[in-house]
């Protein structure tokens, strides 16, 4: 079990989501509506620690679902600013749970910070009769300042996650996130981080500055789903509109249907750019399953989506 580092700033970035969400009865914990609250609400009702000062900042106030690149760069850029703080300890941002999975790994990829910035959310709105965003955020709060701390975490239902290959795995409970083969990092007991597995370092950060464009110089990546009866007519219409990256999400081993297949390869040939995923919930895609590229390294459909984003940005700075 570690302790905690009692001094520092605590950064505190509020971007809305459920755990900023209201409902008109204390009882609906479904038809709430999101991102109603400031983060400065949020954090008011935390117990006080030594030594401690909290910074709140919102840096967008919207219900995750609706997540677009022009948030993803404000905050990434925010981010950076606050981490090249030297007086700035650790970091935490509130998020809805739709697409946290996808925020927290464009988050490593590009910051892939020495300090630890903690993502934390809720599945039951601030009204809620047992909310859950209070204790996920103080749990946050209690990874966020464990010595040694570093890179980009999820914290939520008492277990911390890495970004890289989080994924939202229920559509209700309260335990709605898992990791992989890997697992949790840690659990969160009583305050203290009980830790599984080595903080999350990952490749070189790409820096801020990778994403700070206008939303509309962002490269089109879409996600083209594997199933029975897939013709390739998705990737055509595609093609048609314009498109800069298809990220497909095979079955099993990321397989494709002959005829999908097909179109990827038309899509190839017209220069787009395509990796392969799986649409399973775990596992990594193995290589030479056939001729589409292959991303192994266990990231879902929409991370592998990310991670396509930012080699394209990449591409384009270059």
């Amino acid at each position: 079990m570690q302790s905690i580092d009692e001094a520092g700033v605590i950064v505190v970035l509020g971007t809305g989501g459920t755990i900023a969400g209201t409902a008109a009865r204390a009882d609906d914990n479904v038809g709430y509506s999101a991102a109603q609250l400031g983060v400065e609400r949020l954090v008011a009702g935390l117990p006080a620690f030594a030594g401690v000062t909290y910074e709140c900042e919102q840096v967008a106030q919207l219900d995750s679902k609706d997540m677009d690149f022009a948030t993803w760069r404000r905050l990434a850029l925010r981010a950076a600013h606050h981490l090249a703080r030297a007086e700035v300890h650790c970091m935490v941002v509130t998020h809805g749970t739709d697409t946290v999975e996808e925020t927290a790994y464009l988050l490593q990829r590009v910051l892939a910070p020495d300090k630890p910035v903690v993502l934390t959310a809720a599945m039951r709105p601030a009204t809620a009769l047992l909310s859950d965003g209070p204790q996920n955020l103080l749990d946050a709060i209690a990874v966020a300042r464990t010595p040694g701390a570093r890179g980009v975490v999820f914290v939520m239902a008492g277990k911390a996650f890495a970004a890289v290959g989080l994924r939202k795995t229920h559509t209700y409970r309260l335990d709605a996130f898992a990791a992989g083969d890997g697992g949790p990092l840690g659990m969160v007991e009583e305050g203290r981080l009980r830790r599984f597995r080595d903080w999350p370092v990952g490749q070189p950060p790409l820096g801020a500055g990778l994403v700070d464009r206008d939303e509309a110089d962002w490269p089109r990546v879409e996600i083209v789903l594997n199933h029975a009866g897939a013709d390739g007519t998705v990737v055509r219409a595609l093609l048609a509109q314009g498109i800069d990256g298809i990220v497909v999400a095979g079955t099993g081993n990321g397989r494709v249907s002959a005829r999908l297949e097909a179109a990827l390869d038309e899509a190839v040939a017209a220069g787009i750019a395509v990796r392969r995923s799986t649409r399973c919930a775990f596992g990594a895609v193995l290589g030479g399953a056939d001729d589409v590229p292959a991303r192994d390294a266990g990231l879902s459909a929409v991370q592998s989506r990310i991670e396509l984003i930012l080699e394209l940005l990449a591409a384009r700075r270059a």
